[in-house]
C-alpha cells in the first residue's frame, strides 16, 4: 500500500530550514527593532552597511530597498538619461534592463558565454558599436554574475576602460562570490546587490545594497535614496526614491550574515555532487578558472532533443520541482522587443532560454534528498 504513496515534495529553496537553524537568533534580532522601535534607518541600518563593506573589501556600503533599487540609483546619481546607451546582457532578470529604461535610456542588449553564462566580451563590443551606430552615447555597462558565478570582470572592465564606459555589476546573485580572490562588490564603479528572501543571502521581504570605493558616488546615493535629501529633508537638492533598507531585515541580515560563508560552502558541496553524478548525462553548469560561485542556482541544459516540459513534468511526479531561468531572455520580452540588440543577434541567450532548467539548490539539501533529484534525473532521460 506504501508503494502508491506520492513523496513529499523536495524544497526548490528551503527558507524553513535555515529559519529553524536561526530561530532564536533572529527572534532576538526582531525583538530588539521591536523594542527600540527606530523601523526607519535604525541602528542595525548602519551596523549592516559596515559588516558588508568589511566583508565585501568595498569602502562604502549604501543598504537599499530592493536589488532593482540598487541599479537604478546609481544610474540616477551618474544622470543617465535620454540619448544614453547602457549594454546589458540579455540572458538575466528583466531589472537590469528594467532600470536602464527607467531613467529615460537605451538598453542594448549584448550576448552570453555558452559556458559561464556571463556576458560575452566579443558580443558586448558589437554591442557599444551597434549604439554608435544607432546614434546614441555608450555610457555604461552592468554585466551580471549569473546564477552566482562572477562575470569576467578584468576583461569587461579593459573593454569599459577604452571606451569610457563605467561598470555597474549586477550581484544580485552573486554576492559572496569571487573572482580571482576578490570577493564581488569591488569591481567596477559600483556593485548591487539583492536580498530577497531566495537570495543567497536573503532577509524575509525586499532588500538590496550598493557597493563602492567612490565616495562622492556613496554620498550621493546616501541623498537618492531618501528622495534626494540635502542638509535638510525639506532641502531635496535632486530626484530620487523612497528606497531605504527596513531596520528589521537589516537585523535579519546580520544574523544570516554569521552563517553566510558556511552556507556557502554547503552549496558548493551540493553543486559538486550534482557535477558528478549528472556530468555525463546532460550538460551541467561550469566554474571558470579564477572564479567561484554561490550557486544562486543549480541550472543545467538539456540539448539533443530532450523535451523540456516532459522532463520537468517527469521530476515534478516524483516530488522533484524545477524551475526554468529563463524561458525568454529578456530581449524576446514584450516590454523590451524593440530595443537595439548587439550586432550579429544574440543566438547563444536564445539557443539557453531553450535549453536550460534548474534543479533543487539551497544549503539544507542533504545527500538523501539529493539522490532523490538525481535519481529522478536519470529516470526522467531514460523515459
Amino acid at each position: 500500500m506504501n508503494q502508491h504513496m506520492q513523496l513529499e515534495p523536495i524544497p526548490f529553496i528551503d527558507i524553513a530550514a535555515q529559519r529553524r537553524r536561526l530561530g532564536k537568533s533572529i527572534d532576538d534580532a526582531v525583538a530588539r527593532v521591536l523594542d527600540h522601535c527606530q523601523f526607519i534607518n535604525g541602528p542595525e541600518v548602519t551596523a549592516l552597511e559596515k559588516a558588508l563593506a568589511d566583508y565585501s573589501g568595498a569602502k562604502h556600503v549604501v543598504s537599499c530597498a530592493s536589488g532593482t533599487d540598487a541599479l537604478l540609483m546609481v544610474l540616477m546619481a551618474k544622470n543617465v538619461g535620454p540619448g544614453d546607451a547602457v549594454l546589458c546582457p540579455t540572458f538575466t532578470f528583466c531589472a537590469t534592463g528594467e532600470v536602464v529604461t527607467l531613467t529615460g535610456a537605451t538598453p542594448v542588449f549584448v550576448d552570453v558565454d555558452e559556458e559561464t553564462f556571463n556576458i560575452d566580451v566579443n558580443s558586448l563590443k558589437r554591442g557599444i558599436a551597434t549604439a554608435r551606430a544607432r546614434g546614441l552615447k555608450p555610457v555604461a555597462v552592468i554585466p551580471v554574475d549569473l546564477f552566482g558565478q562572477s562575470a569576467d570582470h578584468d576583461a569587461i572592465g579593459a573593454v569599459a576602460e577604452a571606451e569610457g564606459l563605467f561598470v555597474l555589476d549586477d550581484a544580485a546573485q552573486g554576492f559572496g562570490a569571487t573572482y580571482k580572490n576578490r570577493r564581488l562588490g569591488t569591481f567596477g564603479l559600483a556593485t548591487g546587490t539583492s536580498f530577497f528572501p531566495a537570495k543567497p543571502l536573503g532577509c524575509f521581504g525586499d532588500g538590496g545594497a550598493i557597493f563602492t570605493d567612490d565616495e562622492e558616488l556613496a554620498r550621493t546615493l546616501r541623498s537618492i535614496r531618501v528622495h534626494g535629501q540635502g542638509s535638510d529633508k525639506y532641502d531635496n537638492v535632486r530626484l530620487g526614491l523612497t528606497a531605504r533598507l527596513d531596520t528589521m531585515q537589516a537585523a535579519i541580515l546580520l544574523e544570516k550574515l554569521k552563517i553566510f560563508d558556511d552556507e556557502i560552502a554547503a552549496r558548493n558541496k551540493v553543486a559538486e555532487r550534482y557535477s558528478r553524478a549528472l556530468g555525463n548525462l546532460v550538460a551541467v553548469p561550469r566554474v571558470a578558472p579564477g572564479c567561484t560561485s554561490v550557486w544562486a542556482q543549480y541550472t543545467i541544459r538539456l540539448t539533443n532533443g530532450i523535451d523540456r516540459d516532459a522532463f520537468a513534468a517527469a521530476l515534478k511526479a516524483q516530488g522533484v520541482p524545477t524551475m526554468i531561468y529563463y524561458p525568454k531572455s529578456v530581449h524576446q520580452q514584450t516590454a523590451y522587443s524593440h530595443y537595439p540588440v548587439a550586432d550579429g543577434g544574440l543566438p547563444v541567450s536564445e539557443r539557453l532560454s531553450k535549453d536550460v532548467i534548474a534543479l533543487p539548490m539551497h544549503p539544507y539539501l542533504d545527500e538523501a534528498a539529493q539522490d532523490r533529484v538525481i535519481a529522478a534525473v536519470r529516470s526522467a532521460l531514460q523515459a
